[in-house]
């Protein structure tokens, strides 16, 4: 038996990742009953956590913002050439920031790193 090809996105109903075979139109969530609507084929998807609850949210590629359905938080949705990584100057979490930004406040200690700045 050869298996076809296989897509994921995000329940629409639970926010479990859902695993689905490439041609479905839609995904029935065996969790919690859910029916999350597949894209068109050939749309590109992307994902982020939510800077609000930590949700993985799955958007079309190119939307410049995102909206939480679990805790309504409107998440900025860069590309990766648009953003930087910086280590938390205090507790050393991996902090991602759009570029060009002075400095980034940690969510886990709420100390402010200032970044693009040199310290030599």
């Amino acid at each position: 038996m050869v298996l076809g090809t296989q897509s994921q996105l995000v329940c629409s109903g639970c926010r479990n990742l859902l695993l689905y075979p490439v041609g479905a139109s839609s995904v029935c969530c065996a969790v919690c009953n859910a029916v999350t609507a597949v894209p068109p084929p050939g749309t590109e998807m992307a994902q982020l956590v939510c800077g609000g609850c930590h949700t993985l949210l799955m958007y079309i590629r190119g939307a410049t913002s995102v909206q939480c359905s679990c805790c309504h938080t409107v998440n900025l949705a860069l590309e990766a050439n648009q953003v930087a990584h910086v280590n938390c100057g205090n507790c050393r979490m991996l902090l991602m920031y759009q570029y060009g930004a002075r400095s980034v406040k940690c969510a886990v200690c709420n100390f402010v790193t200032t970044v693009g700045v040199s310290t030599s």
